[in-house]
């Protein structure tokens, strides 16, 4: 089984260890990458971004490339459908963004994606997987990695053919997300075909899906012999757990908790990072579902948060959750973890 805190390399980059932030629209912007590599993730990846949108010189994705210090190393995730477009935009990145890796998005189950045959849509489609990871490989001179789901549906689970596909393409290592794009993020992740495709390959594997304490991912680790671990949904409102899962690997039991006021700080610094990186309007609307999963589970949380939701100010935004937050001492002495009850 992996140790979690190895380090790894990914084609010719050195990861400081085998815990990686997935990608996640509306939520792995700089901000939030820059507080879970302050916690200990070892790779962070971007939220994805459209090839046309680069091709178009689209602000709001161009915006978006933006990498702060301290990121490094970190991967820009890209999502299309036409190897010529894609390979363009992988140009793109590489001459013009600090980025260490360029990932391809063949996991993302969303209707507008998929109905433009990208993102897991693209699994229905073999030969074009190969046109296209043979492009973007080519295309560029850092390493390129997948991630992609088991299949299309359940019927059709076809991830180690894609995963070979990868491997004969180029592809420095692969990502996969343990369910089909049928299930979106229904049910429970599954790694039986995850661990079996492990198994065929000579690239690194991470897995992903449903990893939300440091216990489960050491179990998943066992069960699939990946190389890593992505976390994606279990990090929102929880960046500590990459401080966890370091502790955890290394000495097989959880650290102490980080204080209030430690989680507090963390918080705060995340919502004025949102503020910085997409201006007053946008950071105001995006931070509402950051706030929500902070502090929905907390006392009084849930109707803090709406009483957050109904204002448009960033000063009243982050001056009430300010005041929410100081009061929590006099309620709790921890913040919420379900892998710490009992």
């Amino acid at each position: 089984m992996a140790n979690l805190n190895t380090p790894f390399m990914i084609g010719n980059v050195e990861i400081p260890n085998r815990t990686v932030l997935a990608p996640m629209a509306g939520v792995t912007n700089s901000a939030f990458r820059t507080i879970a590599k302050e916690l200990g993730a070892g790779l962070v990846v971007m939220e994805m971004v459209s090839d046309k949108g680069i091709q178009y010189n689209n602000e709001k994705t161009l915006h978006m490339l933006h990498i702060d210090e301290g990121e490094n190393p970190v991967s820009i995730q890209l999502f299309g459908s036409d190897e010529d477009s894609l390979a363009r935009a992988a140009e793109f990145i590489q001459e013009n963004t600090k980025t260490d890796i360029v990932d391809i998005n063949m996991g993302c189950p969303a209707k507008k994606v998929c109905n433009v045959q990208a993102g897991s849509a693209l699994m229905q489609n073999e030969p074009l997987v190969a046109e296209i990871l043979e492009a973007v490989v080519n295309a560029v001179d850092v390493p390129v990695t997948l991630k992609t789901r088991l299949g299309w549906h359940n019927e059709h689970q076809n991830l180690p053919t894609i995963a070979k596909i990868a491997e004969e393409s180029g592809i420095a290592a692969l990502a996969i997300h343990g369910r089909t794009r049928t299930q979106m993020y229904k049910g429970e992740a599954r790694y039986e075909l995850i661990a079996e495709t492990k198994g065929r390959l000579n690239i690194p594997v991470w897995v992903n899906g449903d990893i939300t304490s440091p216990q489960k991912a050491a179990a998943v680790l066992k069960q699939t012999a990946a190389d890593g671990i992505m976390i994606g949904r279990g990090a929102q409102g929880s960046p500590w757990l990459f401080r966890d899962l370091k502790h955890y690997a290394e000495h097989g039991v959880l650290p102490p908790a980080l204080s209030l006021a430690e989680c507090n700080a963390t918080i705060l610094n995340h919502i004025r990072a949102m503020y910085e990186f997409y201006g007053e309007v946008a950071g105001v609307r995006i931070a509402r579902k950051h706030i929500g999963w902070y502090i929905d589970e907390m006392p009084n949380g849930e109707q803090t948060r709406r009483d957050i939701n109904r204002l448009d100010s960033a000063a009243a935004q982050y001056d009430t959750l300010a005041a929410y937050l100081e009061t929590l001492s006099e309620k709790t002495d921890r913040w919420v973890c379900h892998y710490r009850e009992g």
